[in-house]
């Protein structure tokens, strides 16, 4: 995880939430009093984003101590404790909100993930996320999709080509936008094609595409026009599949499956800050 822009996307949730301070606690706590607290998970799954609840207290600016009992991307069981802290009550509360946002959220990505996996039970496939993330928080949905098992397709637009039907509409065909890019990029960037149709697939090899998609084909038809895929071109499966169907396409012969539900299906893990007693300084 690019911890730097993590920590510009911390503070943005900081700001956000507390703004000019948080009146519930300062209004009842004085500055000098002192707490613990605990993080508990209430249900089983796999916890992720436990490197954020130091970060997030740091940026808030007041020294917290922090004892991580859970690292991400292990199993975690309902009951059990994920973080002990300790500091100023204050900062306790005022950042509560924001680390629960988040580790529920990443570990609610990193468990599904972890059970499409699972559910697919294919080692020859692995599964990776889309573009369809929530906005501002891609890096850490990308981050747990990986702490679930999975594997990221591209961050971005600007670090992959993907030449989807309205690209290849526009351009005038596969073959003309393949041109079209090959003539303007460098050997680094890959140039996958969504295909919808044998004459695609067909046509995208021939144009040299390094990564070939089945868009919203059935595992029966991915058989069969794999066997139309040279084994040096990657191949791909996206569009429609999900913890009901998922299962259908082991052994279907492609190098990857993505799933944009493991970003935007996700259940959060419900997990709990729990106080514990607070004294005076």
């Amino acid at each position: 995880m690019n911890i730097l822009k993590a920590r510009e996307l911390v503070k943005n949730f900081l700001i956000e939430d507390i703004n000019t301070g948080d009146l519930s606690s300062e209004l009842v706590f004085d500055e000098n009093m002192y707490g613990k607290g605990v993080f508990i998970t209430k249900d089983n799954g796999i916890i992720c984003g436990t490197r954020l609840i130091s970060l997030t207290y740091e940026i808030f600016g007041d020294d917290i101590s922090v004892n991580l009992l859970k690292k991400d991307g292990e199993k975690i069981e309902k009951g059990e404790k994920i973080a002990e802290v300790s500091g100023k009550i204050r900062t306790l509360l005022s950042c509560e909100r924001i680390i629960l946002n988040i580790l529920q959220h990443m570990s609610g990505i990193a468990s599904y993930t972890k059970k499409a996996v699972e559910l697919l039970d294919d080692s020859a496939i692995r599964i990776c996320d889309t573009r369809k993330t929530t906005p501002g928080m891609r890096l850490f949905e990308k981050y747990a999709v990986i702490c679930g098992g999975g594997f990221n397709h591209r961050i971005g637009l600007y670090d992959g080509v993907m030449l989807k039907d309205n690209h290849i509409a526009f351009a005038g065909g596969i073959t003309k936008a393949v041109e079209l890019v090959r003539s303007k990029v460098g050997h680094m960037v890959k140039i996958e094609v969504e295909t919808e149709s044998k004459e695609q697939v067909l046509e995208a090899v021939k144009a040299g595409a390094d990564v070939i998609m089945f868009d919203n084909r059935t595992p029966e038809e991915i058989k069969e026009l794999s066997k139309l895929v040279p084994k040096h071109i990657i191949t791909e499966a996206s569009g429609g599949i999900d913890f009901n169907n998922i299962n259908d396409f082991k052994g279907c012969g492609v190098n990857y499956i993505s799933m944009g539900a493991l970003t935007h299906s996700a259940i959060p893990l419900d997990i709990s800050f729990n106080s514990m007693e607070g004294n005076k300084l």
